[in-house]
């Protein structure tokens, strides 16, 4: 009896895996450090860019956009997911600062390690980043610039694009992004989803444009509809105009012609129902976002209605939008009140694309870009930066306050958490002040990036902030130079940034158990071997065992 006492009592799955304590810490920091150091290389204007091989898709990107990079990587492991998904909300809310967030997030990580293995308890730390989060944001208000025009709102959209692919081009990207933006602002909410941006292959990128209205890469599906229609009734329809399949058990019997010829004009007659609902509406244009059967085509042609096919699902809401029409289920649904307005469509070949304009719409805000390069490759690229740049952009324009950019604020922003941190007694006051050095993070990866003596240039740097809070890093001098015509970023990245960065640590901190199903935590996560940083990336087949300990 005596001996089944001592007997173990297995309560996990066999071959389950369990850290516990600093195993557990050490494991989830590991995988977010890791994570953290891949895109480490891309901030700034120096950074560097990523090549993504999916071998699946036989598809290769090449950026520098932090979203990107942590979107396109098979990242599984727990702990590092965390950071990409802060990663995906800061594109998502800001339109910037994704990879400001990661390596802050990661350095945050870092610091409390540094902390708890010298004998701070994980709650202290806790606190004293909550506090040291709190008291950042203060300082941050206090720095900010008010932004009221738009050659501000410019130089926040040149930041924003500063060290892509766009960076040649762009004061002429910027001014296109400041005037969409200013085209879709109403009483003070800027409404960038109206604004669609359509890529072309080919020619120069100074041929991109801003214009009124919405354009579609969608042609008419019959080459003899009309093309070019003023006072534009549009339809919009969601499923589409086909005879509907069989299903797998349905069964046809023709045992003649005749009954084959019987069959074929029901069809037929069904297909012109179909069109009769639309015309009845007293449509000219249907806009469709599936498929529109030959034979209906060919109907809707003789009805005079010009009808597009296979359009996108954005630029349905898009149209909607735009037109004031609604979109509709099913065709016989179709009513007149339904119908959007459009004062003038038509179809133009811009270099070797066709794509239909949509002009004098209900809604007068809406726009589109007309984005040019060379090859997919560029004009992709070119469609992140201008991205970024309308998020940033759209944050200028709704919160007014900006800050200047090159490290400063982090600078500032630390140097003031130090002085604050004296006023906090106990072990609180040394996670304040590993909060602190946290930020100064970004200012030491620019420098790092661009080559310069890393030690010296920021201690120049902090020295600098005695008599000015926007003394920040020109990386192409070199030079610590004063920032405010220089760089300029919006306050709301810069909070959204530090708010999830600290969430997202403090998350991570406080995790003291990992239990796994079996081989669950194999192929998940970074290692510390600087040979597989860039792991993960799709057909690179990394990213695996993220710091396991060894068993």
């Amino acid at each position: 009896m005596a001996n089944n006492v001592n007997q173990p009592i297995f309560i996990l799955p066999q071959g389950s895996e369990r850290f516990k304590g600093r195993d557990a810490l050490h494991l989830n920091i590991r995988a977010a450090k890791a994570l953290s150091s891949i895109v480490r290389t891309t901030l700034g204007p120096k950074g560097q860019d990523k090549m993504l091989v999916n071998k699946k898709l036989n598809d290769v990107i090449v950026t520098n956009d932090g979203a990107t990079i942590l979107r396109e990587m098979s990242i599984t492991q727990p702990a590092a997911r965390m950071l990409v998904d802060i990663a995906i909300k800061q594109e998502d809310v800001v339109g910037d600062g994704t990879t400001s967030v990661v390596i802050i997030a990661g350095e945050l990580l870092a610091q409390a390690q540094e902390l708890i293995d010298n004998g701070v308890p994980a709650p202290i730390v806790l606190k004293g980043y909550e506090d040291a989060k709190n008291k950042t944001l203060e300082i941050l208000e206090d720095i900010a610039i008010e932004a009221d025009d738009d050659e501000i709102l410019k130089k926040v959209a040149m930041t924003a694009m500063t060290g892509k692919g766009a960076e040649y081009a762009k004061d002429h990207l910027a001014d296109i992004v400041v005037k969409s933006c200013r085209k879709v602002t109403d009483d003070g909410k800027v409404y960038n989803k109206r604004v669609n941006t359509q890529r072309i292959n080919g020619g120069s990128i100074d041929d991109s444009e801003v214009v009124d209205g919405l354009l579609v890469d969608n042609t008419p599906v019959d080459p003899n509809m009309e093309t070019d229609i003023k006072d534009a009734k549009i339809a919009l329809l969601k499923y589409p105009i086909e005879v509907r399949d069989l299903t797998m058990n349905s069964k046809i019997d023709l045992s003649s012609p005749s009954a084959m010829n019987a069959f074929l004009e029901n069809e037929q007659e069904i297909l012109k129902d179909l069109v009769k609902c639309v015309k009845d509406s007293g449509a000219n244009v249907l806009m469709c976002q599936k498929g529109i059967d030959d034979m209906a085509a060919h109907y809707l042609k003789e009805a005079g209605i010009t009808a597009f096919k296979r359009v996108k699902n954005t630029d349905m809401d898009r149209l909607e939008q735009a037109t004031g029409g609604k979109i509709i289920l099913d065709v016989q649904d179709l009513k007149p009140e339904h119908l959007g307005h459009a004062g003038h469509i038509y179809t133009e070949k811009i270099f070797d694309q066709e794509v239909t304009f949509f002009k004098d719409l209900e809604d007068s805000k809406a726009c589109s870009i007309i984005l040019r390069g060379s090859t997919r490759y560029v004009t992709g690229e070119l469609a992140l930066a201008m991205d970024d740049a309308m998020g940033v952009v759209s944050a200028t324009i709704e919160d007014g306050e900006v800050v200047v950019g090159g490290g400063a604020p982090e600078i500032e922003m630390a140097r003031r958490l130090r002085d604050y941190s004296e006023t906090v007694s106990g072990k609180e006051q040394l996670a304040i002040k590993g909060f602190a050095k946290a930020l100064e993070v970004v200012p030491r990866t620019l420098a790092e990036n661009a080559g310069l003596d890393t030690v010296n240039i920021i201690a120049e740097l902090i020295g600098s902030h005695e008599n000015s809070n926007t003394m920040g890093l020109d990386v192409y001098q070199g030079k610590v130079v004063d920032m405010s015509d220089e760089v300029i970023e919006p306050i709301r990245v810069k909070k959204q940034a530090i708010n999830a960065a600290t969430e997202a640590s403090s998350m991570i901190i406080r995790i003291d158990d990992v239990v796994a199903a079996k081989n669950a935590l194999k192929q998940t996560g970074p290692t510390d071997d600087p040979a597989s940083q860039i792991a993960g990336v799709p057909g690179a087949g990394q990213l695996g065992d993220a710091g396991m300990p060894p068993m």
